[in-house]
C-alpha cells in the first residue's frame, strides 16, 4: 500500500511533483530507491536540481476574459531565450494565466504571504474553532490543517491546476522543468476585475474561465 507518508518522502528526496511520485511509488511497488530510479529514468528528479538556476528569460503573458472583464498579466522566467519562444512555453504561459483568472490567487507561493497575514488568518479560524464548542486540545491542530487549506485557496503553486485538479500547479511546474530541461519560475502576477471591491451583481466568472479553458485544452 503506497501512504502519503511515502509519497512525502519521496517528493522530498527527488523534487518531483506530487503525482509523479506516487505513479513511481505504484509502479515500483512500494520499493523507494526503485521508485527515485525510476524518476530519475523520466527525468522528473532532476528538475528539482534545475530549479536552482538562474531564469532571466521569459514572458509576460496577457488574458483577458470576458470581454474585458477580468485581466491578467504573469511574468513567467526561463534560463534562454530560445525556450521562452517556443510553442510549449508559450502554452504553458497561456495556461498559468488563465488559472490566475479563474482560481484567483493572491500570492504566488506561501513564502510569499506576509506574516502579519497568516496570523490574522490564524485568529480567525482560532476564533472560528472555539465558537464552534471544540476542546481547547484540539482546536490548534484544527487551526494548522485549516490554515493549510487557507494557503491551498491563496496560493498559486498550491491551487489544483484547473485542467487537471488531480495535480497542483506545482506538479505542472515541475513536469514543464523536467520536459523543457530548464529552470521556470512563476516570477509575478497581477489580476483585475472589472468593478472589483464595488456593489455589483455577482456573476460566476471563475465558471466562465473554467469552460473556456476545457474548449481550449
Amino acid at each position: 500500500m503506497i501512504t502519503s507518508q511515502m509519497v512525502k518522502e519521496l517528493r522530498e528526496r527527488t523534487g518531483a511533483g506530487m503525482m509523479d511520485c506516487k505513479k513511481a511509488l505504484e509502479e515500483a511497488n512500494g520499493d523507494m530507491e526503485k521508485a527515485i530510479e525510476i524518476l530519475r529514468q523520466k527525468g522528473l528528479a532532476a528538475a528539482a536540481k534545475k530549479a536552482g538556476r538562474v531564469a532571466t528569460e521569459g514572458v509576460v503573458e496577457a488574458y483577458i476574459h470576458g470581454g474585458g472583464r477580468i485581466g491578467v498579466l504573469v511574468e513567467i522566467n526561463c534560463e534562454t531565450d530560445f525556450v521562452a519562444k517556443t510553442d510549449e512555453f508559450k502554452a504553458f504561459a497561456r495556461d498559468i494565466a488563465m488559472q490566475i483568472a479563474a482560481a484567483k490567487p493572491e500570492y504566488v507561493r506561501r513564502e510569499d504571504v506576509p506574516q502579519e497575514v497568516i496570523e490574522k488568518e490564524r485568529e480567525i479560524l482560532k476564533a472560528q474553532a472555539l465558537n464552534e464548542g471544540k476542546p481547547a486540545n484540539v482546536v490548534e491542530k484544527m487551526v494548522e490543517g485549516r490554515l493549510e487549506k487557507f494557503f491551498k485557496e491563496v496560493c498559486l503553486l498550491e491551487q489544483p491546476f484547473i485542467k487537471n485538479p488531480d495535480i497542483t500547479v506545482k506538479d505542472l511546474l515541475t513536469e514543464k522543468i523536467a520536459k523543457i530541461g530548464e529552470n521556470i519560475n512563476i516570477r509575478r502576477f497581477v489580476r483585475f476585475e472589472l468593478g472589483e471591491g464595488l456593489a455589483k451583481k455577482e456573476e460566476d466568472f471563475v465558471a466562465e474561465v473554467a469552460a473556456a479553458m476545457k474548449v481550449n485544452k
